[in-house]
């Protein structure tokens, strides 16, 4: 008789990039903000250091990384 299958493992990438805020959606870093900055306004610069809510379409994906359903 096999035995229990195996734990799923959180990807270490992901749990490196992306959070869970207290309300249970997730957060990350905005895209187009580590290089090519030279273009790129003050004001667009700043608002890319916040971090921003995972789309709802990217959100399954990102919580299977995480270890999630």
């Amino acid at each position: 008789m096999p035995g229990p299958m195996p734990k799923m493992k959180t990807h270490s990438g992901a749990k490196k990039r992306f959070k869970r805020s207290a309300n249970g959606k997730l957060r990350g870093r905005r895209a187009y903000s580590s290089h090519i900055l030279e273009k790129k306004s003050p004001k667009r610069k700043r608002k890319m250091t916040r971090p921003v809510h995972i789309s709802d379409n990217d959100a399954p994906r990102v919580n299977r990384l995480l270890g999630g359903k």
